[in-house]
C-alpha cells in the first residue's frame, strides 16, 4: 500500500485528491498539509473532503510517507518538494503558475526523488496536446488561438494546460513560445501578426476546466475542444501519478504515464 501525502489539503484539488484516495485501496492517506496559517490547520482532512472523519489532521508538516501530492500554490511546492527529499518520498504536482526557480528546483530534485508533474492530469488534453502538434505541423500558416475557461477563484492566467499546448505549439514551429504569444487584445491592435499565437482567459462561477485551440486558415477553421466535467478527472489522474511513480527517481510527465499504460 502506498502511503499518501496530500499538500493543499484544503483547496478544491486537495479535497478531491483526498476523497478519491480514502476509498483507494492502493493508498493509505497518512498526512494532510497546508500553509501555517490556513485556518483549518488541525481539522480532520476528510471533513472538508466529504468523507466525514479521517482520522488525518490537517498539519503544517509531514512524515512516514512514499508520495506526496501537490496541489497549493508555487510556494507550497517549494513547501512540498522539501518534505520529499526529508521523507526520501516522490512528489506529484499539478501546481501552476510555477516560474524558473520553481521548475529548476525540481530539475534539480529529480536526481534525488521522483518527480511527477502535470498542468492538467486528464489524459484527454493530452490526446489534445498532441493533436494540436500535429495540426501545427500540418498548417505552418494558420493563425492559433488558445481560449480557455475556469472558476473565479482561479489566481494564474492564461492556465498551466493552455501554456503547455502553446509551447508544444511553439516547438513544433522552431519557436519559444514568449516570443510569439500575446494575450488578450485591447483597441487598434491593427492585423494579427502572422506566427503568433494568442490566449484568452474566461474565468467566472465554477467552471472546473475548459480549453479550445483554434487553427484559423483560408476558408476553413479547425477547432480542438476539451470540457472537464467533474474535478475527480485531475484528482484520479493524479493518483495515477502517484502510483506510477511510487519507488522511482527521475523526472516524469502524462507522457510517460500514458506510454506505460
Amino acid at each position: 500500500m502506498i502511503r499518501l501525502a496530500v499538500n493543499g489539503a484544503a483547496g478544491r484539488m486537495g479535497r478531491s485528491v483526498i476523497a478519491l484516495a480514502f476509498y483507494d485501496d492502493r493508498f493509505e492517506i497518512r498526512a494532510a498539509t497546508e500553509k501555517e496559517d490556513h485556518p483549518q490547520i488541525g481539522t480532520d482532512c476528510g471533513v472538508p473532503a466529504g468523507i466525514g472523519e479521517s482520522g488525518v489532521l490537517i498539519s503544517e508538516t509531514a512524515g512516514d510517507f512514499d508520495v506526496i501530492i501537490d496541489f497549493s500554490d508555487p510556494e507550497g511546492l517549494l513547501t512540498a518538494i522539501e518534505l520529499a527529499l526529508k521523507n526520501s518520498a516522490a512528489i506529484v504536482t499539478g501546481t501552476t503558475g510555477l516560474d524558473e526557480k520553481h521548475l529548476a528546483r525540481l530539475t534539480e530534485v529529480s536526481g534525488k526523488i521522483g518527480v511527477f508533474r502535470a498542468s492538467n492530469f486528464s489524459r484527454g488534453i493530452a490526446a489534445v496536446t498532441e493533436i494540436a502538434r500535429k495540426l501545427a505541423s500540418a498548417f505552418p500558416g494558420a493563425d492559433i488561438e488558445i481560449v480557455e475557461a475556469h472558476h473565479r477563484n482561479k489566481i494564474d492566467s492564461p492556465s498551466g494546460t493552455a501554456l503547455t499546448i502553446g509551447k508544444n505549439i511553439a516547438e513544433v514551429r522552431g519557436k519559444k513560445l514568449d516570443d510569439i504569444m500575446t494575450s488578450g487584445r485591447k483597441g487598434r491592435t491593427g492585423p494579427r501578426p502572422s506566427g503568433q499565437i494568442g490566449f484568452h482567459s474566461v474565468r467566472g462561477g465554477d467552471i472546473i476546466g475548459e480549453h479550445k485551440v483554434i487553427f484559423g486558415l483560408p476558408y476553413e477553421t479547425v477547432i480542438i475542444e476539451h470540457r472537464a466535467i467533474s474535478r475527480e478527472l485531475f484528482a484520479a489522474g493524479a493518483l495515477e501519478a502517484a502510483a506510477f511513480i511510487h519507488g522511482k527517481t527521475g523526472y516524469f510527465d502524462m507522457e510517460d504515464l500514458i506510454l506505460s499504460s
